[in-house]
């Protein structure tokens, strides 16, 4: 293998094991988004199931919460356990538009897409909107998706 096919592979394969960051916002607003893994939802499980629903290729669905002020994270759960099937999650907060995720953000093709939100001077509060969007769907995919 050529010198410049190694220093490429080696590259891309340390992207793959940094975990993905992403920080938006306006209005003094600095969101991080980073995925989270079993670890956190262990620590602090979601409540009871926020909602459950079914979704179709092309199809999509709408779910939105309030976010009081003062509050600095925001943890999401969408969950539909069929890494055949593809879903698309965007957020769209007050200020700013967060997105698309999918399966693959946090480096696991494992039919889920955890976020954690965070922003240290406090989340933009308001009503805060989720789009779930059937990206290639097979038939009809249940899923669960929860917040806190």
């Amino acid at each position: 293998m050529k010198p410049y096919r190694i220093a490429t592979v080696i590259m891309i394969t340390a992207a793959l094991l940094i975990p993905a960051v992403a920080a938006q916002g306006t209005g003094g607003h600095n969101y991080i988004v980073t995925p989270i893994g079993d670890e956190l939802l262990k620590e602090k499980p979601l409540p009871a199931l926020r909602s459950y629903d079914t979704i179709t290729q092309g199809e999509t669905d709408e779910f939105s919460n309030y976010i009081p002020p003062g509050k600095t994270e925001l943890v999401l759960d969408l969950n539909w356990g069929d890494p055949s099937d593809s879903l698309r999650l965007m957020i769209y907060a007050p200020d700013t538009v967060l997105g698309p995720y999918y399966d693959s953000y946090d480096g696991t093709l494992d039919g889920r897409i955890r976020l954690r939100i965070k922003d240290s001077v406090g989340l933009y509060p308001g009503t805060w909107d989720y789009e779930i969007y059937g990206y290639d769907v097979t038939g009809t995919e249940d899923y669960t998706f929860g917040w806190r």
